[in-house]
């Protein structure tokens, strides 16, 4: 696997604890996200395991190796996402959980060959009737452990283009953190940097209840006079999100609901996830209490600093990001 560029963002993520990573179908414990994870966060300790074939024996598997590895954040995709919204007690992120196994398996019906070695050497698989119809059973068991604790534990990330599971509606009746990310099935490295991280970095920052310093981005800032984003603005803020806790800030006015979702609209298409729950609405900036706001029209009374974007010393995002790079987080 090619180096990939933007590791060195985040090598104290997660450091010093442990990562249990459960498969998909089709898959193994050797599958290419895991290597991705150890990857992009090098001071954390990543576990994976073969699952076996039949759900009872993968549940009874999964408890005793939580029990076992006592992980402090789980990640399961797909037929692990369901497994593991059902592994209770312990944080957890689902990728495209495929809550429905028995209609998500039915088109394999046949002879199937795994797409990663596994510990047995077993390089294929016959979906039967039969089995689908264990998966089938088991996912009756989903969501039977719901309590208001566990549904602040549990995040769920979707593709907006996955052709294979549709189950964001299912999983957002039972957990309020639903979140559609730019992508399709697979956990590529894109989705994981992107999407994933962001999510990591704020399980990680309450597990050590880590207060960072807020910045504050003003919606006039990150787009020009056609609705596009401003230019070396994604550099910017991705540089921001992996140091500070960021929120973007636009103006709310009373009578015009279409601007409000058109905010909503535009943060969720090009900030995507790392705006969820991000973004606030308020016409009078100098009641926000945080360390930095970046705004073209900097309010006065703002008692942190203000940077105005567009003046001479901020004329774009570039000095923006060399100003932040200097304060190291600070």
């Amino acid at each position: 696997m090619e180096t990939n560029p933007y590791i060195l963002q985040f090598p104290d993520l997660m450091s010093g604890k442990k990562i249990m990573y459960v498969h998909g179908f089709l898959s193994s414990g050797q599958s290419g996200t895991v290597k991705l994870l150890r990857e992009l966060m090098p001071q954390a300790t990543v576990v994976a395991d073969d699952i076996p074939v039949h759900p009872e024996e993968a549940m009874a598997m999964l408890r005793d190796m939580v029990e076992r590895e006592q992980p402090d954040l789980i990640i399961g995709s797909s037929m692990g996402g369901m497994y593991t919204e059902m592994l209770y007690g312990t944080d957890r992120i689902l990728v495209n959980p495929a809550f429905e196994m028995q209609k998500t398996m039915t088109p394999m019906t046949g002879k199937q060959t795994f797409q990663n070695p596994r510990k047995d050497g077993v390089q294929e698989l016959m979906v039967t009737k039969g089995l689908i119809k264990e998966y089938g059973e088991m996912t009756q068991h989903c969501f039977s452990g719901v309590t208001t604790e566990e549904q602040q534990r549990v995040w769920g990330l979707f593709g907006d283009h996955d052709p294979v599971v549709h189950t964001f509606d299912l999983f957002h009746a039972h957990y309020p953190h639903a979140v559609s990310f730019h992508g399709e099935h697979r956990l590529i490295d894109k989705v994981a940097i992107h999407s994933l991280v962001p999510v990591i970095r704020w399980i990680d920052d309450k597990q050590e209840d880590r207060q960072r310093p807020i910045v504050y981005i003003h919606y006039n800032t990150l787009h020009d006079g056609y609705d596009h984003p401003t230019a070396s603005m994604h550099k910017a803020y991705e540089m921001l999100i992996a140091r500070y806790q960021v929120y973007i800030v636009a103006p709310a006015p009373t009578n015009d609901h279409a601007a409000l979702t058109h905010v909503q609209e535009w943060c969720e298409e090009y900030l995507n996830v790392p705006a969820y729950d991000h973004v606030i609405f308020c016409n009078q900036k100098s009641l926000l209490y945080g360390d930095y706001a970046i705004d073209s029209e900097p309010d006065e009374n703002f008692m942190g600093t203000s940077i105005a974007y567009g003046s001479d010393e901020f004329k774009t995002w570039d000095e923006i990001i060399t100003f932040f790079d200097r304060l190291g987080g600070q």
